[in-house]
């Protein structure tokens, strides 16, 4: 079917406000003292981004407390594109807690179309964020209800939320494709890289264990200051180059494209030079996980915060090391060896880190190693970008259904 023959002319637009066509009502400040084992779940912003860890309670209850499977809500208060703005809740019955509002429609509105509007109002809030509200999103009851929108009858309505949903149900379908993928790919992480797994043929051999891990017994274990040594230069001339930042699930990241905006100093001459093929990780961070690999850029600069690090190619692979590193054991082990500082900050600064034992098959094994878990990666990124795609798609979508620029057609018999 041609997609043009979804839609009709443009008519003349009903304009409303969003408080017109539906109540916000609050929730209730429940203290700890409240809390209890059994009774009814109270419902707070973690519970609506997944979490099922509930406090419960059990004395007298207000009706405008009560939550049901299917109910708007709406969290006033939250991280932008995290924890602000619309869910419908999938959860079981519950109390609602306070800095989230229940939305209860004002007649007979369609809650799909209606969830679509409050997730358009949400993108035009956060779209206006600014100063301290960059990221976290802090709004008044009014900033909601007062926003304008395009009001289509019941039948548009519903038009609109199966062309919608059709998005939706393969946005989510993908990102339960990517969380298996995920899955694997950690499955496969934890076997390779400990060595209970061999390629090309290899005889699994017996396992030696340590405090820190196990690997076959025709692995060497070597500290990392044998494989790798400092690098520390820095941009004493003020070249005009990127400036990177470090993040615990995607490594190094361009600082300017990842937070929209510069976080970094103005004066970049103490910043540390790296360059492509070297590691960097966050001295005060490192425990969370933030290490990173540079392959954006042939020069890049990073704070001075940050220990810069590069390896010898001829006893050690970059990808191998980099995959090892970013494992949840490591990170446990940074942890571990991470030094209380005077602020009580943790650190771990190149003497210490250089001291830490990783396992390490040869090159040949090392670099197989590397090739299965890329490709598993690759698989995962293509999938995220698709998923990026799908969901800009339904931005467009949106703009157009949800503002009247796009029609959709409903015949007569469903107007009747």
């Amino acid at each position: 079917m041609n997609i043009c023959e979804s839609f009709e002319m443009p008519q003349k637009k009903k304009i409303v406000e969003v408080g017109d066509i539906c109540e916000f009502i609050n929730g209730h400040g429940f203290k700890a003292s409240d809390w209890r084992s059994e009774g009814l779940p109270i419902i707070r912003i973690q519970n609506i981004n997944g979490s099922r860890d509930f406090n419960y309670y059990n004395g007298q209850i207000n009706e405008k407390w009560i939550v049901n499977p299917g109910d708007i809500l709406f969290a006033w208060a939250g991280v932008k594109g995290v924890s602000f703005g619309p869910t419908i809740w999938n959860g079981p019955k519950g109390l609602l807690n306070q800095h989230i509002y229940k939305v209860v429609p004002a007649g007979d509105y369609n809650k799909r179309w209606l969830y679509a509007v409050l997730e358009r109002v949400t993108a035009k809030i956060e779209a206006k964020a600014h100063g301290f509200k960059t990221s976290l999103v802090h709004v008044h009851k009014k900033d909601i209800t007062s926003q304008k929108i395009e009001l289509p009858d019941r039948a548009h309505q519903d038009r609109i939320s199966t062309i919608i949903f059709t998005w939706d149900t393969a946005i989510e379908k993908t990102e339960l494709l990517i969380a298996a993928k995920e899955e694997v790919k950690k499955g496969l992480m934890q076997r390779l890289l400990t060595g209970k797994v061999r390629l090309g043929g290899r005889k699994n051999a017996a396992l030696t264990e340590d405090k820190w891990f196990s690997t076959p017994a025709d692995w060497k274990r070597v500290k990392i200051g044998a494989v790798a040594k400092e690098v520390s230069k820095k941009n004493s001339n003020s070249d005009d180059l990127p400036v990177l930042s470090c993040t615990k699930h995607h490594g190094l990241v361009d600082s300017l494209a990842y937070f929209d905006k510069q976080v970094f100093s103005k004066d970049t001459s103490t910043y540390k030079v790296v360059e492509q093929g070297q590691f960097a990780y966050a001295t005060n961070h490192i425990e969370e996980g933030s290490i990173g690999y540079q392959d954006l850029y042939p020069k890049v600069l990073i704070s001075p915060m940050y220990i810069v690090f590069k390896t010898d190619p001829k006893k050690i692979h970059d990808g191998y090391l980099y995959k090892i590193l970013k494992t949840e054991t490591y990170r446990r082990i940074f942890a571990i060896n991470t030094n209380a500082s005077v602020d009580r900050r943790g650190s771990l600064r190149w003497k210490d880190f250089a001291k830490l034992p990783i396992p390490l098959p040869d090159l040949q094994e090392q670099e197989e190693i590397h090739q299965v878990l890329e490709t598993a990666q690759q698989e995962i990124t293509l999938l995220q970008k698709k998923l990026d795609l799908l969901k800009k798609q339904k931005r467009g979508l949106m703009q157009k259904l949800l503002t009247g620029q796009w029609r959709v057609k409903v015949s007569e018999e469903v107007k009747k």
